[in-house]
């Protein structure tokens, strides 16, 4: 008997050859096609994503600015020092400096209504001034002035004061006269 696992093989020689041939082709053509090609040029960044808008702020509530000025006085009276103050830090150089003449120009009593930030209500004149011009430049001065020292205890106030002034067109408020001289 044969023994068939060992068996000689037919001649392949050829075959073999081809196949050997055919593989470095192959390989070959690989390798070329592959030294040739341009590289894959890389994937694009990716967009940033949009944010969105952030909210706009809420538009602020129409107030009004806080007072510059405060008063904490209890009652009218207190509150007519702070107002004829006032007025004179506003008007320095046409206050009367020293007790004032024995003959005044004018003599005018006026009624202030001022509301919780200071501002002019009303301007009240008990008893104005003989000429209209005097009568005229007291009422610009005090409307100059405002917005008043706001009474923030009071919440508003009604205060009366007494204008005096010369011929010179200077001036002093009764609560912080310097007197009158008798000469």
């Amino acid at each position: 008997m044969r023994d068939i696992t060992h068996a000689p093989q037919a001649d392949t020689g050829a075959a073999s050859n081809r196949k050997t041939v055919w593989g470095l082709l192959g390989s070959l053509t690989a390798v070329l096609l592959a030294s040739c090609a341009t590289p894959v040029p890389p994937a694009p960044a990716p967009k940033p994503i949009a944010k969105a808008p952030a909210p706009a702020p809420a538009a602020p509530v129409a107030a009004e600015p806080a007072p510059l000025l405060i008063s904490n006085a209890v009652s009218p009276r207190d509150y007519r020092q702070h107002g004829a103050r006032h007025i004179y830090d506003k008007n320095g150089d046409r206050i009367y400096k020293g007790k004032m003449p024995p003959l005044l120009l004018g003599v005018g009593v006026m009624q202030l209504d001022i509301d919780g930030r200071g501002n002019i209500k009303r301007l009240n004149w008990m008893r104005p001034p003989s000429d209209a011009a005097s009568r005229m430049a007291i009422e610009r001065t005090v409307h100059a002035a405002a917005p008043f020292p706001a009474p923030v205890r009071l919440g508003g106030v009604t205060y009366t004061d007494t204008w005096l002034w010369d011929k010179s067109g200077k001036f002093q408020l009764d609560t912080l006269t310097e007197g009158q001289s008798d000469r």
